[in-house]
């Protein structure tokens, strides 16, 4: 294929579409008329030898083949984009719209209260972010980069560890005192105690209850009547006094302080937790991209 002004406009089209979700948007933020975008998209199949778009009155989403050559592209894309914002700058320019999809926990918990001071350090971007329970399909979404916790699954996308977090079993003061401390993982399968299972996203199933100690893993079913999806309902509930909840040290933190709740088991401190950022492509990613995973590192420290 050879490479001309109509293939690098067929590619820009391509991402104003991705983008935007539609030709009709496309061709208002490219100025353009739905039949040139139409034509450019064209163009470039032709070209390409491939359909880049499933097309239906309602939607428009990329076909396998469209959403592999995207992925391939857009690091290239934005690198003309911060080459041309760049010129004459000495550096590159953090700007344009960043599309993050973060973990409802980590955007209450971590992101919420500090967003405001990335912002302000760069007033030429504009973010936008996804607090969702699943990753989706980051380049059908044009999603810039995903903070995940938990192991990530299979995928053409590059993940990148961050740091992992401790497991802790904690329940409130109260319902220790009710109940009793239990001093061994099997306890929680006994009559005296309850517990809070949490639906797991990736595979719609609770978690499972380990205890890790020395390169050892214990399991255990506790008795539980209730499982849940949310880490705010999960909190509200452990805070009423009803059971115990395996969670994260991240997401507990300041209640562990207040004393609000208590960690227990602690014989058994080794189960670890990973956070994960994921972006679409090997290339380098964009000084946007860049600027937001510093910031987010930094909260972690």
């Amino acid at each position: 294929m050879s490479f001309d002004e109509r293939v690098v406009n067929g590619m820009r089209v391509l991402a104003a579409i991705v983008d935007s979700g539609s030709f009709v948007r496309a061709g208002e933020a490219l100025d353009m008329s739905q039949s040139g975008v139409s034509r450019a998209i064209a163009r470039l199949e032709s070209r390409l030898n491939i359909r880049l778009f499933d097309r239906t009155t309602r939607k428009v989403s990329l076909t396998d083949e469209g959403r592999r050559f995207y992925a391939q592209i857009g690091p290239l894309l934005a690198g003309l984009e911060e080459a041309v914002a760049s010129a004459g700058e000495g550096a590159v320019a953090v700007r344009g719209k960043l599309r993050v999809n973060a973990d409802p926990l980590l955007a209450r918990l971590l992101l919420g209260p500090r967003l405001g001071d990335f912002l302000k350090l760069h007033p030429e971007l504009e973010l936008d972010l996804y607090a969702r329970d699943q990753i989706g399909d980051m380049v059908g979404d044009g999603v810039d980069l995903a903070i995940r916790l938990g192991q990530p699954q299979t995928s053409s996308l590059i993940a990148r560890k961050l740091m992992d977090t401790r497991v802790l079993t904690v329940a409130t003061p109260a319902y220790l005192r009710k109940h009793g401390v239990p001093k061994k993982p099997s306890d929680l399968e006994g009559p005296d105690h309850t517990c809070i299972h949490f639906r797991n996203p990736a595979t719609g199933r609770p978690f499972d209850w380990e205890f890790h100690r020395g390169g050892k893993v214990t399991y255990v079913q506790p008795r539980s009547q209730i499982t849940l999806n949310d880490a705010g309902t999960m909190e509200s509930v452990l805070l009423s006094g009803y059971g115990l909840a395996q969670v994260i040290d991240i997401a507990v933190e300041p209640l562990l302080r207040s004393g609000a709740l208590t960690p227990v088991l602690t014989a058994w401190p080794d189960e670890r937790f990973p956070l994960y950022a994921l972006y679409p492509s090997r290339q380098h990613p964009p000084a946007k991209t860049r600027a937001f995973l510093e910031f987010f590192q930094s909260l972690l420290a």
